[in-house]
């Protein structure tokens, strides 16, 4: 039966697919002692991990194997062998050979990161090959391991020649219905995969861990390639839409907030500061939105790293939210938080998405009370579609522009971050230090013009390749994130000192918020630990200093702020002022781009695709997930509220009222 899968013809294709799925195993084994003590150990959950990949596994091969044997389908006999064949197999060998060993490769530095297969994080930074590999390069030694792949294709290449596989392929006189009996198979494998199967079925145990080793990374990167996008009413559970904008719209009343208009499917309201005694300020606000900073890097929020002096001393002079929880794993979706103040939607950031100008941003707050407002970047804001998002929705660009120019429809000014203005440089952009000279300079010139402006400052030096200039402190460059995270924090204490210098520093208030976690991994379906974030508000007149341990979300923080300023404003923003919030209304949105949940007096419910829905306990000491049994009104909270996001950006009501 064997020898009529492979005939002599298909001798190549016999062996392929013996590297590949040892090559998989080997793969899958070494990522499964990586993380053996998050894995579930388990005999019968281990044998289940590993058959499941193999079944998964055979599918991703099926697709490679497919066009091929369609080839040795077609070839005649008579063909065999001939300079045609021979150029046509060793180029498809190559290439076979060259995807298998890169992404294999790739898996392992994927998963150092990310401790996941290949997602749609992997499918973004196919479009940003400049940050990516020179991030790469900068990370790792891309010599090294260009050389290792060439000599592994060249040395499988040797050891086949040496058993004679070629030689058979080449001499082979394999009948045209022999052919046929070895092609069937692989053509009703892939039709098999096409029809029946999805990613989402190797997601079977409640570890993730186990999950993620479940699947394929190659198999895992073209479903994420296909399923970039959820169409939220397709694949979550929904109530009825009048019902899910009334759950949310009565938490608004609740504040004592008005709404503005009669339609049902809206939330745009208006936002009255309720004592009338309170004074309106209007400073300049600079928020700086720190690259994938944990909350347990600050020894003001239990760490013990050390490596945050500065953001601790800060902590004890400002407003101080202690329980602050990121919505999401990326810079793109801690953006779409704190800009639009809505809690996360399926798939990839609406800063990334279509539609995604004119939007009613925190940005449009302060427009209506007379603010310029800018965005800027160390690197080049084309990178996640930055500059179109922050330039199509108001904000002036400062970046380190390689040429990409705006959609023209964006009228918007672009300033440059000149080679004459940096020190350092890295993939990802020009040190903190060097951005916040830039933010300095940009803010003495407004200062000439007597208007307040808003700054959205996004940093990367807390990012990997972790690389900063040397001698600034006491970790070396390029070691670690440690290293990174006491740069980062030093680059903060240089640049509040030299705010104090300038006569604008006293109107000034200092947001500082992380945009993500340094990690989202863990066992669960969500690691609630791992979205735990700091926020700072610094400099607030006539607010003193203070910590807020109440439960909530990155969408609240601007919310917050405007309330304390005094501003009665009009607002489609779903955040609310964070010291408001009666204990019964405290919660946090967390999510990825596939799962939804909604945090709430320690208990977690998690939407995700196929409309399910599960509900936890969250164990704070241990960070695990126990689950409960189902609250229908905490469910219909959550579906309301996510349902209600999805419909407003779906049917044009983020836009700015006209």
């Amino acid at each position: 039966m064997f020898s009529k899968l492979f005939p002599k013809r298909f001798a190549l294709l016999k062996a392929f697919s013996v590297v590949f799925l040892s090559i998989s195993f080997l793969i899958r084994l070494s990522l499964f002692i990586w993380d053996f003590t998050e894995v579930n150990k388990d005999l019968v959950t281990i044998l289940r991990t590993f058959l499941t990949g193999l079944f998964f596994d055979i599918g991703t091969l099926s697709f490679f194997v497919l066009p091929f044997s369609i080839y040795l389908l077609l070839v005649p006999t008579k063909w065999h062998g001939s300079l045609f064949d021979k150029i046509s197999i060793y180029a498809a060998f190559f290439i076979g050979m060259f995807i298998v060993f890169f992404s294999f490769l790739g898996e392992l530095t994927f998963w150092e990161e990310f401790h996941r297969r290949y997602n749609f994080i992997a499918v973004d930074y196919l479009i940003y090959t400049y940050e990516v590999v020179k991030n790469i390069n900068e990370s790792y030694p891309l010599p090294v391991l260009i050389s290792a792949l060439v000599i592994l294709i060249i040395a499988t290449f040797f050891v086949l020649k040496k058993i004679g596989v070629f030689f058979a392929i080449f001499k082979a006189d394999t009948s045209f219905k022999q052919k046929i009996i070895a092609v069937t198979p692989w053509i009703l494998i892939v039709v098999f995969f096409s029809i029946f199967i999805v990613n989402e079925k190797a997601d079977w145990s409640e570890n993730r861990y186990n999950n993620e080793l479940s699947k394929a990374g190659i198999y895992s990167f073209f479903a994420a390639f296909r399923n970039n996008e959820l169409a939220y009413t397709e694949f979550y559970s929904t109530i009825p839409e009048n019902e899910a904008f009334n759950n949310v719209k009565n938490t608004y009343l609740k504040n004592g907030d008005t709404f503005t208009s009669n339609e049902e499917r809206s939330i745009f309201r208006n936002i009255l500061v309720k004592d009338s005694l309170q004074l309106t300020y209007k400073p300049n606000v600079i928020f700086i939105c720190i690259e994938s900073l944990s909350g347990k890097y600050l020894n003001s929020l239990g760490g013990n790293y050390n490596t945050t002096p500065t953001l601790d001393s800060l902590a004890n002079k400002s407003l101080f939210f202690t329980n602050l929880f990121a919505t999401g794993t990326r810079t793109v979706r801690g953006m779409e938080a704190i800009t639009l103040s809505i809690p996360p939607t399926p798939g990839r950031s609406i800063v990334k998405r279509k539609n995604n100008t004119g939007l009613f941003t925190i940005g449009e707050v302060f427009k209506q009370q007379g603010y310029d407002r800018n965005f800027f970047y160390g690197g080049d804001g084309y990178f996640d579609n930055m500059n179109s998002f922050f330039g199509g929705n108001g904000f002036n660009i400062v970046d380190r522009g390689r040429g990409f120019l705006l959609d023209e429809s964006i009228t918007t000014t672009r300033t440059n971050i000149e080679d004459s203005e940096v020190t350092f440089e890295n993939a990802w952009g020009v040190c903190d230090e060097d951005l916040y000279n830039k933010v300095i300079k940009e803010a003495d010139k407004a200062f000439k013009t007597q208007k307040p402006f808003f700054d959205f400052v996004m940093t990367t030096s807390n990012h990997k390749p972790f690389t900063y200039p040397e001698g600034k402190i006491d970790i070396p460059s390029g070691t670690g994130r440690d290293g990174a995270v006491k740069y980062t924090d030093y680059a903060i204490k240089n640049f509040i000192n030299k705010a104090k210098t300038k006569p604008w520093f006293k109107n000034t208030v200092f947001v500082i918020m992380s945009d993500h976690c340094a990690s989202s991994a863990g066992k669960w379906e969500l690691d609630v630990k791992n979205y735990h974030i700091p926020a700072i508000i610094y400099n607030l007149p006539n607010i003193s200093a203070r910590k807020i341990d109440k439960l909530c979300s990155q969408i609240d923080i601007f919310p917050t702020l405007f309330s304390k300023l005094g501003w009665n404003y009009e607002s489609n923003l779903f955040g609310v002022d964070i010291t408001k919030m009666k204990p019964e209304d405290e919660r946090a949105f967390i999510g990825n781009y596939r799962k939804l949940g909604l945090l709430k007096d320690h208990k977690v419910m998690i939407l995700g695709d196929q409309k399910k829905a599960n509900f936890y306990s969250w164990k704070v000491d241990d960070n695990s997930l126990e689950s409960i049994p189902m609250e229908k009104i905490f469910l219909d909270k959550t579906i309301s509220f996510y349902q209600v996001a999805d419909y407003l950006y779906s049917n044009g009501g983020l836009k700015i009222k006209n």
